[in-house]
């Protein structure tokens, strides 16, 4: 079986961002729906493989100071 890269840093992102913002999974699909985070990350998915977890989610605290929800 091979793995979608993609959605694999999209999971382990996504826990790790609820994790340190203390977040439901219900709260973050809120934030995917609102910002478009996972869509995020698969766009980015070249640099982000290669920044590491923590790297990733600073970008995506980055990203969603600086958006409109969508």
């Amino acid at each position: 079986m091979k793995i979608n890269q993609v959605a694999y840093l999209q999971a382990e992102v996504a826990r790790a961002y609820m994790r340190q913002h203390n977040l439901k999974p219900a709260d973050f699909v809120d934030l995917d729906r609102k910002y478009g985070i996972l869509k995020f990350i698969e766009i980015g998915y070249e640099p982000f493989h290669l920044t590491g977890t923590q790297g990733v989610i600073d970008e995506i605290e980055a990203y969603v100071r600086i958006q409109l929800p969508l």
